[in-house]
Parts: C-alpha cells; sequence; structure tokens
C-alpha cells in the first residue's frame, strides 16, 4: 500500500468527520509504520500514533497468548486516558486501523464504524511483512 492512497485517506477522513467525537484515524503495518493518516494528525503526530498502536497491538497480542485461548487473537484494543480514547482493531493481513476520540465519544459507535469501514476495504488494508533482501555473497 502507498503511504499517500488518496482513496483511503478520504475515507478516513470520511470516518472522522461522520463519528461523533473521532478525531484522527490512522492505518498503520503491524511493526508501526504509518501507512495514511487524517490530515490534522500531522506527519510526525502519526509516526508517534503508529509507534503507540503497535505497542499496545503487540501487548495485548501477547496477553491474549498468555491469558486467551492461546492463539494470539486480537480483535480490538481500546484504552481510555485522560483526555481521551484510543481504540485499535486489525484491518487486513499485517494492518491496523486506529482512531483517536474524545472522552466524552460514543464508544460502541466508533467501534461499529471502525468495523463497517475494515469490512469495505479490508482487503486493501493490507501490509505484507517486510523481508531483507539477500545479499550477493561471493561462494
Amino acid at each position: 500500500m502507498s503511504t499517500t492512497n488518496p482513496n483511503l485517506e478520504w475515507l478516513l477522513e470520511n470516518l472522522v468527520q461522520s463519528t461523533p467525537g473521532a478525531t484522527h484515524a490512522l492505518v498503520l503495518s503491524r511493526d508501526g509504520l504509518k501507512l495514511c493518516h487524517t490530515a490534522s494528525l500531522g506527519v510526525d503526530r502519526a509516526d508517534q500514533l503508529a509507534a503507540i498502536a503497535a505497542g499496545v497491538q503487540a501487548l495485548s497480542q501477547s496477553a491474549s497468548v498468555e491469558f486467551g485461548d492461546g492463539t494470539g487473537g486480537v480483535r480490538q484494543s481500546m484504552t481510555e486516558f485522560h483526555g481521551g480514547l484510543l481504540f485499535i482493531v486489525e484491518a487486513g493481513e499485517g494492518a491496523h486501523l486506529a482512531v483517536l476520540a474524545a472522552p466524552e465519544a460514543d464508544v460502541g459507535l466508533i467501534g461499529h464504524r471502525m468495523d463497517e469501514l475494515v469490512e469495505q476495504i479490508g482487503a486493501f488494508l493490507t501490509s505484507p511483512p517486510r523481508h531483507q533482501q539477500p545479499t550477493n555473497q561471493p561462494a
């Protein structure tokens, strides 16, 4: 996926504008690279949020392995902090959708809208694992 996908940017902007309380949205790779974000988030803040969201998802996956059914599956992570909410859902192979919201936002509505977006375009929200290119070694 390109980090400047205008169709995805438009869909993220629409998600935030049509969901009361939602303030920012971001698509990130499993390893914390931002793939696309709403304009109001800004580049540096999007990088910071991508790293945070990847960390939250990694911790949630570890909790699932240890205390869940052992598969490591994480459906959704939600963090409530003073001044806001952070939601993270899987959004295709190796990708996540993160949304920041105001503290008074309707958590059910935001989760529902995120699920709808992932259903609509989840196949396009993929970030396959990156592999190191083999170096040519003399025989």
